[in-house]
């Protein structure tokens, strides 16, 4: 396993961590997993032997029941098994019981720690946006958690580009807490991130963590042009995320992820994971699978390695559409770019050129 150092903080992480959104299968998260106490031991004892040192949850998952389970796992293993936890979507029926408010922070962390059985949370995230708390407020709770010793790291999670960095802006000005690193959705099947998150990360020092690398699924040899999906699958189970808004686009980029596969002789799902550990700013992946066998797979990730012109070839099929100032920057201002402004940028001028050797 290797281990990336998060952000600019001094903790290192494994480059493939594992979630527990599948544990319990409360309500609408049934559609994710149903993983009991018995095969969530099992999975992270897997994990544990293959060098993952970071699990993560939220209060979110399955009403709580998430939490409990991996507490109950985790319960008496060495103190170097990080846990994160999340705050901010509704945890009970009343007013103040969701949100990014000092009310809301300090319950909902009292109650995780309760609920996991642990006298802190080693990464806390904002799970989501808040956009009636200030953010003032959000921070001086998370810094109030951190004076408590509830919470060592905090991280937002779901943020656009310039809701971070008003974050990190009150953070700088008024001397509290700040985030470490970014948990967001990135993979193949959407590269969105590439526009304003990545080169924020690589910007300004921050961590990623990947959730959903392989897109709830979507980027398995199951979801391909003309082939019925298994009927337990996720998207056939009623889950919702993420959005395909290019179907086309996915199907394309699946063939090439099997065709790699094959030249590999390794699963669709493990070169998925291998390409989105080579990209820039990504720390880690949070794995969260229903099987074992699954786990296992997944976790042969970490020692995957692809040739350049392989990594090329999912660059270009997958190639996010160059939206407004972006194309502009590109024809104007490639001679002017950061190593921030290239993560989206590099590979775009890679695939417009692969496009004009074509024709």
């Amino acid at each position: 396993m290797q281990y990336r150092q998060l952000g600019r903080s001094g903790l290192k992480i494994s480059a493939l961590n594992f979630g527990s959104v599948t544990f319990g299968g409360q309500g609408n998260f049934a559609a994710t997993g149903k993983v009991d106490i018995a095969e969530a031991t099992r999975m992270v004892d897997i994990c544990v032997e293959h060098g993952v040192n970071m699990f993560d949850t939220a209060d979110a998952y399955s009403g709580g029941e998430a939490e409990e389970i991996l507490g109950r796992v985790l319960q008496g293993r060495s103190r170097e098994l990080l846990v994160t936890s999340k705050v901010r979507f509704p945890t009970g029926k009343g007013p103040n019981e969701q949100g990014l408010s000092r009310h809301h922070i300090l319950n909902a962390c009292d109650d995780s720690l309760r609920r996991l059985g642990r006298d802190h949370i080693d990464l806390y995230y904002l799970h989501e946006w808040d956009g009636l708390t200030p953010v003032e407020e959000t921070l001086e709770a998370l810094q109030t958690l951190r004076d408590q010793g509830k919470i060592r790291y905090a991280g937002i999670s779901n943020f656009a580009g310039w809701q971070a960095m008003k974050l990190l802006g009150a953070a700088e000005r008024d001397r509290l807490i700040a985030p470490v690193s970014q948990q967001l959705y990135y993979s193949l099947e959407a590269r969105d991130a590439e526009y304003e998150l990545l080169p924020l990360a690589v910007d300004q020092g921050l961590g990623v963590q990947v959730w959903s690398p392989l897109a709830c699924g979507l980027l398995t040899d199951k979801y391909r042009r003309g082939k019925t999906a298994p009927e337990d699958s996720r998207r056939i189970s009623g889950w919702p995320e993420p959005e395909v808004r290019d179907l086309k686009k996915l199907y394309d980029t699946v063939e090439v992820l099997v065709q790699i596969a094959e030249e590999h002789s390794v699963s669709a799902a493990r070169v998925a994971l291998a390409w989105t550990l080579h990209k820039p700013a990504i720390t880690s992946l949070v794995l969260g699978a229903r099987q074992e066998s699954q786990l296992l797979d997944n976790l042969a990730a970490a020692s995957l390695r692809l040739t350049q012109e392989q990594v090329r070839r999912l660059d270009d099929v997958s190639a996010p559409d160059l939206i407004y100032p972006y194309w502009h920057q590109n024809r104007n201002a490639f001679d002017r770019l950061s190593k921030a402004d290239l993560v989206l940028q590099g590979p775009a001028k890679r695939h417009r050129e692969a496009l004009e050797t074509k024709k």
